[in-house]
């Protein structure tokens, strides 16, 4: 298809989602939602037929978005970031919605039923999520054997946290929660990400503090595996904090970051509901402007070092080619998708295609850091 005509697909598709389709969506419970969309993209993936239908909606391919990072050939930037394929259901059906890469997860050693319900809310005016699932899974052990003999069409990331129990709060029952996660998926997928700032979970956020960071770090360290290594990270962050971390990852195999995860900032710029529950973490547009300074601060530390793949507040081309430009090599995104539709991706992908072409970019990777 051409450009126009994926314009005018990806146009009528908004339309369609925005005066329909969300409307029912927003009647009714987010997690029934949710629920049920994972149903439906189960169904999607199982047949050669749905699958080239859903491609043929949303996808959209163009070679300046290609990048081969760590070994890894990613279609392009645009990747589903762990938090909604909780237990790693909808690999066969997200390549065709038009992502360029999905992390699953995150996943955890011990099967998590996650935090008391609701836990999970809508914050209209905002366009943001309240997000206090805790982490709910069906562990490591079960989410491996269902991933062992699958093939995957885009890059995999797995998303690796402790297990939300007292169980796992004293620092070593943590580290061989991570361990026993880590080990089960360790040929499982292109990558491993560390999620070490989940804030729904017992204990906090305990492996943001350095020197247990680094007792982490090194007993992973001590696994073999050709897999590269993200570290998710807070957007609530102090530079100062950043700063140690970063020293901490410069003994260790890390790879890179993605910037951010939920921030539990109730003073966080952008959030324009008058309630706002005091549980959970914020997704969406309040968490972008943290991110956004984040992936600025790390990459002028560090400069090509890392990757980092940023993941906060993408409802635009403008929003995403805003975060490469600060330096990020690679996205994700969720609440982007659920206010604007699946049709968010391609759209996405095909308005940094224009942006590179105006701005004499021959390739996305040309774009990264370039901020003024």
């Amino acid at each position: 298809m051409n450009n126009l005509t994926i314009a005018a697909r990806n146009k009528l598709f908004h339309l369609f989602y925005a005066n329909i389709l969300r409307p029912i969506y927003f009647r009714r419970d987010p997690e029934e939602v949710h629920n049920t969309m994972t149903r439906v993209g189960e169904f999607l993936g199982r047949f050669a037929i749905t699958r080239k239908i859903t491609s043929l909606s949303f996808s959209f391919t163009h070679p300046t978005l290609e990048q081969n990072l760590l070994g890894i050939y990613f279609p392009n930037p645009v990747g589903l970031a762990a938090g909604f394929d909780k237990d790693a259901l909808l690999t066969d059906i997200l390549p065709c919605v038009g992502f360029g890469f999905a992390e699953v997860g995150s996943i955890t050693g011990e099967p998590c039923p996650g935090n008391p319900k609701p836990r999970l809310w809508r914050l209209k005016e905002s366009r943001a999520l309240v997000v206090y699932y805790g982490l709910k899974n069906e562990g490591c052990e079960k989410i491996a054997d269902r991933l062992r003999s699958k093939k995957f069409k885009i890059p995999l990331g797995t998303s690796i946290a402790k297990t939300n129990s007292p169980v796992t709060v004293e620092t070593e029952a943590g580290i061989n929660d991570y361990l026993r996660a880590f080990c089960q998926l360790v040929d499982i997928g292109d990558y491993f990400t560390i999620n070490i700032s989940c804030p729904n979970a017992f204990g906090g956020e305990p492996f943001t503090e350095p020197d247990r960071l680094d007792r982490l770090l090194s007993a992973i360290d001590a696994i073999s595996t050709k897999k590269p290594i993200f570290l998710k990270m807070s957007p609530d962050l102090s530079e100062k904090q950043i700063d140690a971390i970063l020293q901490v990852c410069e003994n260790h195999r890390i790879h890179g970051f993605i910037c951010g995860n939920l921030t539990k900032k109730r003073g966080a710029p952008k959030i324009y509901d008058k309630m706002v529950p005091e549980k959970g973490g914020l997704s969406g547009k309040p968490t972008e402007e943290l991110s956004n300074a984040q992936i600025r601060f790390i990459y002028r530390k560090t400069g090509a070092k890392y990757i980092i793949i940023g993941c906060g507040g993408i409802f635009s081309a403008a929003d995403a080619y805003t975060k490469i430009k600060a330096g990020a090599s690679l996205l994700q995104l969720i609440t982007g998708m659920i206010f604007e539709g699946p049709q968010l991706i391609g759209e996405i992908n095909r308005g940094l295609v224009q942006f590179l072409k105006r701005d004499g970019f021959h390739n996305i990777r040309e774009a990264r850091g370039t901020e003024k």
